[in-house]
């Protein structure tokens, strides 16, 4: 049997909202909120987890794991707040955002996928080099590439002010400056950094797979979806 527990109503109806305290009184003394059916006009007052609270006639209840797929555009910051940049977040329609957070960040000038949620040991899978999960972008590059750059890619990049080299990745060429790269791992500015290691720089980056979840030419830039669960399922296979 589940715990019955206590909390104030103030409280209860702010972490299932996007209202603050303040505004739950606000809300409160208006009429606005009713806990089993009957308006509650003091914030103060203790309400249990069984009862029924509604605000405006719709019921609250605590969400959920969220987990969404976003269309990356360039110029968004993958970061849950900034003062002088737009957030991914902000690209959102969702109430109780602050919740929420991003499963393998991208440059603000990077687009493709980007994967959100409110389930912290799902994104761990998601970023962790521990689970392997694959992360596959498109390159444009300022110089063509051959096979030597393929080869180093392969056996894992020393990458400028790091003490090891990244894990293998594959590198695959489409046409002479057009490429796919592969890896497991999400470290700062990594697929940027590789190809500066290598004397090359990236023109424009993409992301269009994590895992088996793939950004699907009908989602539009800046547009987002919920995932399905068997994409969901597809982080924690083992």
């Amino acid at each position: 049997m589940d715990k019955v527990n206590s909390i104030r109503l103030d409280r209860a109806v702010s972490q299932v909202t996007d209202l603050s305290r303040v505004a739950v009184k606000r809300a409160a003394k208006q009429g606005r909120i009713t806990v089993n059916h009957i308006a509650i006009t003091n914030s103060a007052t203790k309400v249990l987890n069984t009862d029924y609270l509604c605000l405006d006639g719709r019921p609250l209840q605590e969400a959920g794991p969220r987990y969404f797929i976003l269309n990356k555009p360039p110029g968004y910051i993958c970061a849950t707040k900034d003062s002088n940049q737009s957030s991914v977040l902000d690209l959102l329609e969702e109430t109780n955002k602050r919740k929420l957070h991003i499963a393998g960040r991208l440059d603000i000038d990077t687009t493709g996928l980007v994967l959100i949620t409110d389930d912290g040991q799902w994104s761990h899978r998601v970023t962790s080099p521990r689970y392997q999960c694959e992360k596959i972008y498109h390159a444009q590059l300022a110089s063509a590439i051959d096979s030597h750059g393929v080869a180093k890619f392969a056996q894992g990049i020393w990458l400028k002010n790091d003490n090891k080299r990244t894990h293998p990745a594959k590198l695959e060429i489409l046409l002479d400056n057009a490429v796919r790269i592969t890896i497991t791992e999400g470290r700062y500015h990594q697929v940027k950094r590789m190809f500066a290691a290598i004397g090359n720089r990236v023109v424009k980056l993409h992301r269009e797979r994590v895992g088996e979840i793939i950004l699907e030419e009908s989602l539009p830039e800046g547009e987002y979806r919920p995932l399905t669960a068997a994409e969901v399922a597809s982080v924690n296979k083992p």
